[in-house]
């Protein structure tokens, strides 16, 4: 019994959240609520995504950036956090492996991805003739 009410409260959370879909090897920007004393910022922290793991409430993130110096940083947040402010997916890539664990290896031009290309919405509604034409000024 206990299980069934705890599996609906988690839909129910999960539902009232709007989180972008993920999927290792995105360029992401996570914008997380820090606390400092009485007050509160929200801090970015830019990345590669290299691991996603989890279901449900408990899902969790792990992200990549290089720091100064060529340091690798590298943080996981749970992805129905209320610490996250937001998350905006910046690019994606195309990637073959669930764990981009070999990127902790690689720095520079080797630690590159390809970018996976994604259709626009507004372009795949109009007819193929609309979408080529350009406005024209009009005398």
């Amino acid at each position: 019994m206990s299980d069934l009410i705890l599996q609906q409260l988690e839909r129910e959370w999960v539902a009232g959240r709007s989180v972008p879909e993920l999927r290792p090897g995105d360029v992401v920007r996570v914008h997380v609520r820090i606390r400092e004393g009485d007050k509160e910022r929200v801090q970015v922290f830019q990345g590669t995504v290299i691991r996603i793991r989890g279901s449900g409430t408990g899902r969790t993130f792990t992200v990549r950036r290089i720091a100064a110096h060529g340091i690798g940083v590298e943080r996981t947040f749970p992805l129905y956090s209320p610490r996250i402010d937001r998350i905006e997916v910046v690019r994606h890539s195309r990637v073959r492996r669930a764990r981009l664990y070999y990127l902790r290896e690689r720095f520079g031009k080797a630690a590159r991805l390809k970018e996976r290309l994604i259709a626009a919405p507004e372009a795949a509604e109009l007819p193929p003739e609309e979408a080529m034409e350009t406005p024209e000024a009009e005398s």
